[in-house]
């Protein structure tokens, strides 16, 4: 059996203080080094039940509404598309063999948070499972798309954002493609549960998508 000794956790410890130092120090990005031709904003899951109520809602994922607003607004004025992924599951979906009844089909849990669904302007997707990639529409659009930049956000950074990143990443690796994928900090959360410690599922994330190739920025602003 493997074992995980107090060197390696030292290490591990170690690991995460130098993840979150850069995480930490990432500088911001302006709007206007995004080609609005080729780039995209992608919004995950900024919905009423991992926010505002129901068996996964978090108070930690509310931070995130008002930058994502924001970056709405700044994409629109630049003519850059957005694209909102809300999660929306059949009463029996097998996701719930991992986590509890959430965000079921026509109900407000499956629903943008009303700040979003104000501003208009997207193409959204329902999704079934954690990995909006899955979905067919968006692998229809993707496969008609000319972008190769996209700029990602919502919840949560260490499941449904990290797949999503993975995903899109290695499917234009696949193609010997260029894509940068882009992860404003101040857009993305995931819960504190008591089997889900938030800030260590952050880094490990972080951790994750950085040596994927995924670029950091503390916030995307407009000069």
């Amino acid at each position: 059996m493997k074992k995980f000794t107090n060197d390696r956790l030292e290490a591990c410890i170690g690991g995460l203080k130098n993840i979150s130092e850069e995480i930490s120090s990432a500088a911001a990005a302006d709007i206007s080094e995004f080609d609005p031709k080729k780039t995209e904003l992608i919004i995950v899951d900024v919905v009423n039940g991992f926010i505002r109520f129901g068996a996964m809602a978090s108070p930690l994922v509310e931070s995130i509404i008002s930058p994502i607003a924001e970056l709405m607004d700044i994409c629109s004025r630049k003519n850059i598309p957005v694209i909102a992924f809300a999660d929306c599951h059949s009463e029996n979906c097998e996701e719930f063999s991992a986590f509890p009844p959430h965000c079921i089909e026509n109900t407000p849990e499956s629903e943008l948070v009303d700040e979003l669904k104000a501003k208009g302007g997207y193409t959204l997707i329902k999704k079934n499972s954690t990995n909006g990639f899955h979905e067919n529409a968006f692998k229809e659009h993707i496969s008609a798309s000319d972008k190769d930049t996209f700029i990602i956000t919502g919840d949560c950074t260490d499941i449904c954002v990290l797949q999503l990143c993975l995903a899109l990443k290695t499917y234009f690796t696949q193609k010997d493609l260029p894509c940068s994928i882009v992860v404003p900090i101040n857009c993305v959360e995931t819960y504190d549960a008591p089997n889900h410690n938030a800030e260590l599922m952050d880094l490990a994330a972080y951790k994750i998508m950085k040596d994927s190739g995924i670029r950091f920025v503390s916030e995307i602003t407009a000069k």
